[in-house]
Order: C-alpha cells, then sequence, then structure tokens
C-alpha cells in the first residue's frame, strides 16, 4: 500500500544554471590548482549569448576568467550557432574584485581559521540506495547523465544540451521506495526531429537503460510534454549560480540550509559545512546506526567551532541522538581548518561536484563520499 510520494528533479550540464554553476567551480579549481590558500566567491549569470562572472577573488595565481568560462562552454557542447549561446561568440563580462577585509580578518585567525559567513548546513543519508542517497534524487540523476552521455556519444545526434528529469516514486508503510510512479524528461533537441522521433529516440536511449527493470503498466512516462524543446539553454532560460541547490543536495528529501556550493572556496561553510555533514550522516547510517541520518552544523562568521551540532535519526536509530552527538563531536574535527584537511577541500575538484549532484558520487575522488563506519562505533564502544 502507498502511503506517501516523493518527487525529486535533476538537470543536465548544459541547463544554464547548471552551466553557471560549472562555470563558477571550474573558476575555484583554476586558483586552487596554483593557490590552495585562493579566496573564492564567484557567481556566474547567462542570459541570451552573455555572461557576467562576478565576486569576490583572492589568489596568487594567474586567472582567466573569462578563458575558464568559455572552456566550460566548449566542453558542455555550446559550440553551435543555431543555439543562441556559443562559447566561440558569447560576450563575457568580468566584475571581480578581492575578497572584502572584513570578512578576510574573521577568516584568517592564525593556526585556525574561522567559518566565512554564518549558516546552518544540513547533510542527509539514508538505505534505499547503494550510495546511501534517496531513491528518488539517484535516479533522476541517472536519467540526466545518461541523457548527456547519449548527446556527448551521438547515440541520438539531435540532442542538444539543455536538459531535466523528474522522478517519482510511492513509499509503503515501512517507509521504502515501493513503486515507480512517473518518469519525467526532458531534452531538448533539434528544430528537423519530431515528437515522435525524440519520444522513441528517449525511451530507448535513456529511460529504458536507467530505470527499465522499475517500470510498471502503471507507471507514467513523459517526454518533452509540451510537444517541443528546441529554444534552450541560456538563450531560452537565464541561469544563475546557486539557483539549483536542492538538485545539488538531496531532491528536497532533507531540509537545506540555504546556502549555495558553487563557487565558494573551502573556507565556506555554506559548502565545507554541508559536505562535512553529509560525511558523517552516511557514517552513521553505514554503521547501521540509523536507517535514516540528518546532521545539521551552525557556524557563526569569524568563529572557529561550530555552534550547533545535531542528529536526527526519525525513529530509525539504535542509538539515542544525544548519544550520536557526543560521538559526532569525539570523532569528525569539526573546526574549519579540520573540515577542510579531512575533507581535503584546497585541491581543484569541484567542477565534478557542479552537475548530477554533489553527494552519491563514490568512486570519484570525494572524500565526503568514502566510508568510515567504524570510526563513530569505536568511539560509541568507549563511550558504552
Amino acid at each position: 500500500m502507498i502511503v506517501r510520494h516523493q518527487t525529486s528533479e535533476s538537470a543536465t550540464e548544459g541547463h544554464p544554471d547548471k552551466v553557471c554553476d560549472q562555470v563558477s567551480d571550474a573558476i575555484l579549481d583554476v586558483c586552487l590548482a596554483e593557490d590552495p590558500h585562493a579566496r573564492v566567491a564567484v557567481e556566474t549569470l547567462a542570459c541570451g549569448n552573455d555572461l557576467t562572472i562576478a565576486g569576490e577573488v583572492t589568489t596568487t595565481a594567474a586567472l582567466d576568467a573569462e578563458g575558464v568560462a568559455r572552456d566550460v562552454m566548449r566542453r558542455i557542447g555550446y559550440v553551435y550557432p543555431a543555439l543562441g549561446f556559443n562559447a566561440a561568440t558569447c560576450s563575457v563580462r568580468q566584475l571581480i574584485h578581492a575578497q572584502s577585509p572584513d570578512i578576510a580578518q574573521g577568516v584568517e585567525r592564525g593556526c585556525e581559521l574561522g567559518a566565512g559567513d554564518q549558516g546552518i548546513m544540513y547533510g542527509y543519508a539514508c538505505d534505499e540506495t547503494p550510495t546511501l542517497m534517496p531513491a528518488s534524487v539517484a535516479l533522476a540523476h541517472a536519467l540526466a547523465r545518461r541523457l548527456a552521455d547519449a548527446r556527448h556519444r551521438h547515440e541520438l545526434e539531435w540532442l542538444r544540451p539543455d536538459g531535466k528529469t523528474q522522478v517519482t516514486f510511492g513509499f509503503d508503510e515501512d517507509g521504502r521506495p515501493a513503486a515507480l510512479e512517473s518518469v519525467l524528461v526532458s531534452a531538448q533537441h533539434d528544430d528537423d526531429v519530431s515528437q515522435r522521433e525524440v519520444v522513441e529516440g528517449v525511451l530507448e536511449r535513456v529511460v529504458l537503460p536507467v530505470v527499465g527493470r522499475l517500470l510498471t503498466t502503471e507507471t507514467r512516462v513523459l517526454v518533452n510534454p509540451t510537444g517541443r524543446f528546441v529554444l534552450g539553454g541560456p538563450a531560452g532560460d537565464t541561469g544563475l549560480t546557486g539557483r539549483k541547490i536542492i538538485v545539488d543536495t538531496y531532491g528536497g528529501v532533507a531540509h537545506h540550509g540555504g546556502g549555495a556550493f558553487s563557487g565558494k572556496d573551502p573556507t565556506k561553510v555554506d559548502r565545507t559545512g554541508a559536505y562535512m555533514a553529509r560525511k558523517i550522516a552516511k557514517d552513521i547510517v553505514a554503521a547501521q546506526l540509523a536507517t535514516r541520518c540528518e546532521v545539521s552544523v551552525a557556524y557563526a562568521i569569524g568563529q572557529i567551532e561550530p555552534a550547533m551540532v545535531n542528529v536526527e535519526t526519525f525513529g530509525t536509530g539504535r542509538v539515542e541522538a544525544r548519544e550520536l552527538e557526543r560521538a559526532v563531536r569525539a570523532a569528525y574535527p569539526l573546526t574549519v581548518s579540520g573540515m577542510i584537511a579531512e575533507l581535503d577541500l584546497t585541491r581543484p575538484q569541484f567542477l565534478k561536484t557542479a552537475a548530477y549532484g554533489h553527494f552519491g558520487r563514490e568512486g570519484e575522488g570525494f572524500a565526503w563520499e568514502e566510508r568510515d563506519p567504524g570510526r563513530i562505533r569505536s568511539v560509541l564502544r568507549r563511550a558504552w
């Protein structure tokens, strides 16, 4: 019996907001490659055939922001004039200045870094999928990746960069995903391809390879439900860094503190705190101490230690929440400097995170996705 429903979405790398996230994170990576202590907070705006890069950068690295942006556009596939947004002809405007000295004095605290801003960050894990991510968002990302792969591999020659996916699951009384209720794929395409070709191609090359085993006669599958998706990307819709924060995290299943990730160096706890909270939540679920776990942390600007650490297991925990919170504080470094060192966040790696989610990416070199369930178990054993 289905008692509740859960819907999550994803977007391809060619979606206008994701283009902007990737440009911002590519700039961050270039800075970190030469200067691990770079201070970066960059936003990107894409509209029509224009791109604006704005923000604060303090670094010793040689930064060619325009060149970086054009490389990102080319890699995504914005190389055709007909798309209206083109890596070669796009106008790129830069509004970049140094980090505010008022912020800098709060961050640079001698041997320990202070938080680059205030905020609340959340990390989440559950046992619905092998990567300990919610099933709906994991499947939405898988569909978006497959849509992009079909384009890059020329399996569907008429595909263009923009695209979105959405998945709805029905959950049973035990809180388990029990039925795939709907699948939506919106795929940008050439003007001269028919809706029937688009539907048949996307079903064969995208939907069936990813969710075929989950489809039932009750599953509703929609492909380009308006019947046409030719005008897309920044030519059809303005893009902005940080506008896909739910896509970037847990698909609406868990809380979100509101701070975006892309374009921010690791002193910005919006990013680092959220990555650390995911690491902790994942370890708790991997240790079978809960089947669902949400970890929240809060920081004040300029402060070294968190103002709050909270663990919620939604009634699935084998250990009391207060005990888990004490164990988390003992097992994991939660200072800004400690989190950066623990998660190896001063090396360039962030462009990869800017599309298809920051979490659930096992095997891609992200320390916050590596499992260490014995770590929190050992602290709890000592406490017992």
